[in-house]
């Protein structure tokens, strides 16, 4: 007997078709929600009328339970079950509201400051874990001097310790991840575009611990893209137990990203507009207010385990001669830019280079990292200033305790360094490296500047403040939190005229020869175009099964028309997404596309049903609509 959907006799075509759908039919069935983005798994056209059919079933029982018991209290039943089933029925009221429109909801910000508290704790727990480790592996009491005391160490040892440690990372990431990369920053923006405002779990938990290690034992990056993604895990189980839709999650996500941040930082206002400006991408009214008590909420974390201190000191002499130089801090913003270009481009280069290495000589997985790991450390024999997250150096660049020549040289290697720790996939963040090395070039500029004109000049290190959050905003993309971060780490509020004019420039350079930031850039090399706005990736959210009308619904000249168009190769696998489709609707020109499921290399293929072109500008339409509102809510 045949299937409902087969047509004996009929194979597609290998056309248009086959770089539709792809081998990812094979023995698939597509179902109203397939194809919809990562993680969503109920149909919408029947999740919809079960949806409806659920809350009318819920009405029906409240109206019937209300009248039960008042029928009750009149029969001699007691009037605290009637009183009580009322509340019952409002708190299930309550709370369904809650999951669908939370961030405007009172009691969600109750939630909010739970998932900021706990991902505090994760920041301050992942900060504690890489000081004792460090302390074990490198034996310093003082680890703001770990530079300095690394230079005491044998150097088998400085090698040995990255060599080992990117060992255990390769092995971590092949066993608990499909593609030995570690999670990261960039994974959280999409999770909160594509994916419901939800992160990978499992395989967030493996990187923060791969992260840990490779921060630990020499590796060349930052803490704070780690922290970020261990906070979206933990916004995520959250999420997922209250089931919370997709706007819900999103804020949930913010939350957790503004706690970790402001954590991480002592920073409660930058923690809050880092999450806004780049996690979320929107300034909603709606989202700010958990978003602010969660960042505090992490803020009072940090600060009862270090108190109210700022991660790095200035020297007290930096006055700005504004009218003179004004033009300098222009150039420096300009030329800040640049650098970061050179930095972002450096590690992506390095990692493609790196690829076609392990698959030239046939490196295992597990190997790449620890490759890596001797190089760091071989590096680090000669220049320990790139071990670990950098504020030593950093804080050395600040206060102008490095010579001109030594703060050229130790950028450059410090870039080379971040970009073997990425290209090796040891992972950590790129915004401590970018601090380093803004810091580092801007102490440089500064040099420079006040040797040229030092009637016209204040103190170098100006420069070298500037310079940091020159770079660091345009590796984010973000000059709001990053010019915030900068003030509330260096607690210095009256350098902020020079730190936005090089902001300002840096950013608006960098993002032209970038896709805006290092994080869209990673995804635009994934082919995840979220740079270009939901315009451009919207239509990867929405599945051909959700708008496909099924083949019992069609007409028998649809149908033959839809066999037809099969044997030409014109066809969308149902587990496919509209991104595939619109383009296929443009080339081929007709009105609709046959969705099929291809169950083998022999097999007749599967007619399931077809995607009309009015209905997939439709879905496109409230999609678009759904996101503007939200955005603006």
């Amino acid at each position: 007997m045949q299937e409902p959907g087969q047509k004996p006799g009929r194979k597609p075509a290998q056309g248009a078709g086959a770089g539709a759908g792809g081998d990812a039919g094979k023995d698939a069935k597509p179902s109203a929600g397939a194809g919809a983005g990562k993680g969503e798994k109920s149909s919408a056209g029947a999740g919809a009328g079960a949806g409806k059919a659920g809350a009318t079933g819920r009405g029906a029982g409240r109206r019937a339970g209300t009248g039960a018991g008042k029928g009750g209290e009149a029969a001699g039943v007691s009037p605290l079950a009637g009183q009580l089933d009322r509340w019952l029925c409002a708190c299930r009221d309550g709370w369904l509201v809650l999951r669908r429109r939370g961030s405007s909801q009172v009691q969600f910000w109750f939630i909010a400051l739970a998932v900021g508290t706990a991902a505090g704790f994760a920041a301050l727990g992942f900060r504690l874990g890489i000081a004792a480790l460090q302390r074990f592996v490198y034996g310093a009491e003082d680890l703001h001097k770990l530079h300095t005391f690394a230079q005491t160490l044998p150097w088998y040892w400085i090698l040995a310790v990255p060599t080992l440690g990117g060992l255990a990372v390769g092995i971590i990431l092949t066993r608990f991840t499909d593609d030995g990369v570690v999670r990261s920053v960039a994974d959280v923006i999409e999770g909160a575009a594509l994916n419901e405002g939800r992160v990978e779990t499992r395989e967030g938990l493996a990187s923060a611990l791969a992260s840990l290690i490779t921060l630990s034992s020499g590796g060349s990056s930052g803490r704070e893209g780690p922290v970020v993604h261990l906070a979206a895990v933990i916004s995520t189980w959250v999420s997922n137990r209250i089931s919370a839709s997709g706007m819900t999650a999103r804020d949930l996500l913010g939350c957790a990203v503004a706690g970790a941040v402001s954590a991480s930082f002592n920073a409660p206002i930058a923690g809050a507009l880092f999450a806004l400006e780049v996690v979320l991408r929107h300034f909603a009214v709606h989202a700010f207010a958990p978003i602010a008590i969660a960042s505090v909420a992490g803020t009072l974390v940090s600060r009862l385990q270090f108190g109210n201190i700022t991660e790095f000191t200035l020297p007290v002499d930096g006055m700005l001669r504004f009218h003179a130089e004004l033009p300098a801090f222009m150039i420096l913003g300009l030329m800040s830019g640049l650098v970061a270009v050179v930095l972002m481009k450096a590690v992506f280069w390095a990692d493609d280079f790196g690829s076609w290495v392990q698959a030239r000589i046939r490196l295992p997985g597990w190997g790449r990292p620890a490759v890596a790991g001797a190089l760091l450390g071989g590096m680090a024999i000669a220049f320990p200033h790139i071990i670990g997250v950098g504020y030593e150096t950093t804080s050395r660049a600040l206060t102008g305790d490095l010579v001109l020549g030594a703060a050229i040289v130790f950028a450059v290697v410090k870039v080379v360094a971040v970009s073997l720790t990425m290209a090796g996939r040891m992972g950590g963040g790129i915004f401590s490296p970018s601090l380093m090395v803004g810091a580092l070039f801007g102490l440089a500029f500064g040099y420079v500047a006040t040797g040229v004109f030092p009637n016209a000049s204040g103190s170098e290190t100006l420069y070298a403040l500037a310079g940091m959050g020159a770079v660091a905003a345009a590796v984010l993309g973000a000059p709001i939190s990053t010019t915030l971060i900068v003030f509330e780490l260096t607690g210095d509020w009256q350098t902020g005229l020079a730190v936005m004019v090089a902001v300002s420039l840096s950013t608006a350079l960098a993002s032209r020869m970038v896709d805006r930031s290092f994080f869209l850039t990673l995804l635009e090399r994934r082919n995840v175009h979220l740079a270009a706005g939901p315009q451009a990736y919207l239509l990867a959210t929405v599945g051909c099964g959700k708008v496909m009308r099924p083949r019992a619904e069609m007409r028998e000249s649809e149908i033959d028309a839809s066999w037809d168009l099969i044997e030409q190769g014109i066809y969308i696998d149902g587990n496919a997404t509209l991104e595939r489709a619109m383009p296929i609707f443009e080339r081929a020109n007709v009105a609709f596309l046959p969705v099929v499921t291809l169950p083998g290399e022999d097999a007749p293929p599967e007619l399931w049903g077809a995607v009309w072109q009015v209905d997939a500008l439709k879905a496109f339409n409230r999609a678009l609509a759904e996101t503007a509102a939200e955005e603006h809510s």
